[in-house]
């Protein structure tokens, strides 16, 4: 039996969701392609001899990408069982239904697609189109080494940015999976409901193993919050450390996390944790009760003093456009983070981005969001809002246009910024003083990656670079008809 697993976008890493279910599928000796559309082309020939053909779904822009594929997809192989898999499998049900998806497996994934393509080996190819139950698995799963044979070089994915000026190739990979949290607007939540599943440290540290010998000099460790687990994330940070002192890493961490264990920020420096990426999402503190994230702006001051106090970076991410944002807020969160010293940390699509609301989001448990959300918006896969002040929603129109602008010219993050808080001073006529003129700025103050992290919001796709790259793989698969 032949299985085509295929990625459309995760964050511009090598995809983690293709080489672990393709360990347990190989194991059991079925012949698996994987496909990074992101940063390959799409394979027809091995798209017409597949008899199983699963898409990864971890985010939102992946399935609308995926969505765009399943046509062409179909009209190449007809006969081929299709299914998605991942946090968003199950989160979007019903769209990928309708486009021709006829197995969805959300959680903990690795075993049931294993079990798909046990049940499928023994069908006929007429038979393998018919729909099977979805499901959601939360079980204990004794983890594979990941195989990355087959995808991409590490080297043509996201890359740390130094402040020397110096590139560094990045692996990635994830120690746990799912969350203890409840944070409304997550959609880990309604698949993982306050679950979070550990990956055996010695499966962790044998594929940052592969991924050093294949020329990695940084780790992602992409784990929904590092800190969920502490009894799991020191041990593995210090392991690592031993093995490869000379490695650096990044971790995301709730901020609620970071004040309560504060000092383990010195074990996280001194084991080579570079940055650290924490969900801020907002400065107004009746935003953060709204989404529940357990953490108040005076919180976040108090998170970037230790952060800086140890010599970590903190990399705070944000959601500044909610239904509730006011250009007050706006103006506020660009003044905070001028005076922190923060601009060069944050990516400027974080100061560009919408609210995401999906299907089974626990927004909706809001009555003030059902009351400003129209009908869900099946190619869109999210409830549509408006801000009830128009120019609001013009700003953020406005602040994406030179995030896009800047990224094709290759503009700074401190460039980038300037414009952002000139147009964002223009829009609420203020006169916004910058700290530090663009042109006194050093290029990069410092680490990041070279590709924006985010996460439960609403971007562009052009916004992106390796997102062009799924898109060319719609028309190109045209070609194979």
């Amino acid at each position: 039996m032949k299985i085509t697993l295929i990625s459309t976008y995760e964050l511009g890493h090598q995809p983690f969701g293709l080489a672990s279910p393709a360990a347990w599928l190989r194991k059991r000796g079925y012949s698996v392609t994987c496909m990074d559309l992101s940063r390959e082309a799409l394979d027809g020939q091995a798209l017409r001899e597949a008899d199983l053909i699963a898409f990864y779904v971890p985010m939102h822009t992946a399935t609308r990408l995926s969505v765009e594929l399943l046509e062409p997809v179909r009209r190449i192989n007809p006969t081929a069982h299709l299914c998605a898999y991942g946090l968003y499998a199950t989160l979007s049900s019903d769209i990928l239904r309708s486009h021709g998806i006829t197995t969805l497996l959300g959680g903990e994934f690795e075993q049931s697609l294993v079990d798909l393509a046990e049940h499928l080996s023994g069908l006929s190819a007429i038979l393998r189109n018919r729909p099977l139950d979805s499901s959601v698995s939360l079980a204990r799963l004794r983890f594979h080494v990941p195989d990355r044979s087959g995808l991409p070089n590490l080297r043509s994915y996201a890359h740390l940015v130094l402040p020397s000026g110096e590139h560094r190739t990045v692996g990635y990979t994830e120690a746990s999976r799912g969350c203890k949290h409840h944070c409304r607007h997550c959609p880990i939540v309604p698949v993982y409901d306050g679950v979070f599943r550990v990956v055996d440290r010695d499966v962790v540290l044998a594929d940052i193993r592969q991924q050093v010998d294949a020329g990695a000099q940084h780790i992602t460790l992409g784990d929904p919050d590092f800190f969920n687990g502490i009894g799991h994330a020191i041990p593995l940070a210090e392991a690592l450390h031993r093995e490869f002192p000379q490695l650096t890493y990044d971790v995301t961490i709730k901020i609620e996390h970071l004040l309560k264990n504060a000092e383990l920020l010195r074990t996280l420096r001194d084991t080579g944790c570079l940055f650290i990426i924490s969900a801020v999402e907002s400065l107004d503190n009746s935003v953060l009760k709204r989404l529940e994230k357990n953490h108040t702006r005076e919180d976040f001051f108090r998170v970037v003093e230790l952060c800086r106090g140890v010599g970590i970076t903190l990399q705070p991410t944000f959601v500044p456009f909610t239904p509730w944002t006011t250009f007050d807020e706006i103006v506020d969160l660009f003044e905070q983070l001028q005076r922190l010293d923060l601009a060069e940390a944050v990516a400027p699509i974080q100061l560009a981005i919408r609210l995401l609301i999906t299907a089974n989001s626990r927004l909706l448990e809001l009555e003030e969001v059902r009351q400003v959300i129209g009908l869900f918006d099946a190619a869109a896969l999210v409830y549509p809002w408006k801000n009830p002040d128009p120019g609001v929603d013009q700003l953020c129109e406005e602040l994406q246009e030179i995030v896009a602008a800047s990224d094709k010219a290759g503009a700074s993050r401190s460039a980038t910024f300037e414009k952002m808080y000139r147009a964002v001073g223009r829009k609420t006529q203020r006169d916004l003083p910058l700290k530090t003129p663009p042109h006194l700025a050093p290029p990069v103050t410092v680490p990041y990656l070279n590709e924006a992290w985010y996460c439960c919001a609403e971007p562009t796709r052009d916004q992106f670079v390796s997102i062009a790259g799924a898109k060319d793989a719609v028309r190109k698969a045209e070609t194979f008809l």
